[in-house]
């Protein structure tokens, strides 16, 4: 009488296990995200791939092509944009196995197709996993250099008598080319020292950027050391951005500020960068833009620096182009108007409330869309 019951219990259980599996099984695989996020992730993977691949596309020849054939034209613009990213070997992989693709569709042997099937899928695993791996490699050494870059740059704010800073960053790759500093270059403020600003944006992305990045944090460094005065200091920088920038091809963006805890001056430079927007603390806005051209272009170029003074509910808002320039899933950028609008209607609170706030802003217009260039922003704010 007993094995009715242990019938019974055993058969209750087995689809709980089952399904405890399979629940552990998909949280693996999609590591808990709800399947709204993971179809965002998709379609945000799918344009960037789009963008990426559709560059190699000849679309003035496209154009060119009747209705009926300019999807054919453009699938073997893709295919061989694809191709091309492979290596030769790898390409003969792809062509091997595609090729017993095709040949399992036109055959009547059950076995034989099944068989060629088998063959083709194993090889394109084979090609997924030998990318896979590279990928796995390379992200390992990026993210080895990311926290090689993160060492560069503060991680947090210095102290500044009657003022606070915010910054934050987030690079398109794992490294970066925006630089951001703030720090005293020989003195502290009790010891009469003055506050040197710096964000700085490196034509170009990910690793050749980040490594010009570094340069410039190095020298920077080395220079203000000298205790040179700002227009010598971006003068000296510019030359030698100039030495390595490829003739002006690896040219920098940077605004440079002086600021001094006691009167309050703020003497700045503008290399070509985005203008800094000073908010007033009754909302007015005034745009930092006197300076001359970005580093690197010309070895003797010169600098005109500008001063102005912040009072008390001041805010100074510097940032990269990243920022203006995201855009959203329908292809419209954050925008200058935007970003003005959202520095007008900062909020009440501290440097790092209205860094978020601003941060804000850009995120929720973007949504889920891939980011398309590095990000910096800092907020300098007096009290």
């Amino acid at each position: 009488m007993s094995a009715p019951p242990s019938v019974s219990t055993s058969t209750s259980s087995n689809p709980p296990k089952k399904r405890g599996r399979l629940s552990h099984f998909w949280f693996r695989v999609s590591e808990g995200q709800a399947v709204d996020d993971l179809w965002k992730q998709f379609v945000a993977d799918a344009h960037a791939s789009y963008g990426f691949y559709g560059k190699d596309v000849d679309w003035e020849e496209v154009q060119k092509q009747s209705h009926w054939r300019r999807p054919f034209h453009i699938a073997r613009q893709f295919f061989w944009a694809l191709m091309m990213k492979l290596s030769p070997a790898r390409r003969v992989l792809a062509v091997i196995a595609l090729t017993l693709l095709v040949l399992s569709g036109f055959g009547d042997n059950l076995v034989w197709d099944t068989r060629t099937e088998a063959i083709a899928a194993l090889l394109l695993l084979l090609l997924l996993s030998l990318e896979l791996a590279d990928k796995v490699i390379m992200k390992r050494d990026l993210e080895i250099a990311r926290e090689i870059q993160n060492w560069l740059v503060p991680s947090q704010p210095p102290d500044v008598p009657g003022a606070e800073i915010a910054f934050a960053t987030r690079p398109q790759n794992s490294v970066a080319g925006d630089y951001y500093d703030a720090f005293y270059p020989t003195v502290s403020a009790a010891e009469g020292g003055k506050l040197l600003l710096v964000v700085a944006d490196v034509a170009g992305k990910s690793v050749p950027a980040a490594l010009l990045m570094a340069t410039m944090q190095a020298s920077l460094r080395t220079i203000a050391g000298d205790n040179a005065p700002l227009d010598a200091l971006v003068a000296r920088l510019n030359r030698y951005a100039s030495a390595y920038s490829l003739d002006g091809r690896r040219f920098t963006t940077a605004i440079l500020g002086s600021y001094d805890p006691v009167s309050g001056e703020l003497i700045y430079v503008n290399a070509g960068h985005n203008a800094p927007v000073l908010r007033r603390s009754n909302q007015s806005m005034e745009f930092l833009d006197k300076g001359g051209l970005p580093l690197g272009i010309e070895p003797s170029a010169a600098y005109e620096t500008a001063t102005v003074t912040m009072r008390a509910g001041d805010t100074l808002v510097m940032f990269t182009d990243g920022v203006v320039e995201a855009f959203n899933e329908s292809g419209d950028e954050f925008g200058n108007g935007r970003w003005l609008n959202a520095i007008r209607n900062l909020p009440p609170g501290s440097a790092s409330q209205a860094l978020q706030y601003l941060m804000r802003q850009v995120d929720d217009f973007v949504g889920a869309t891939r980011q398309s260039d590095d990000i910096t922003c800092l907020v300098f704010q007096c009290k």
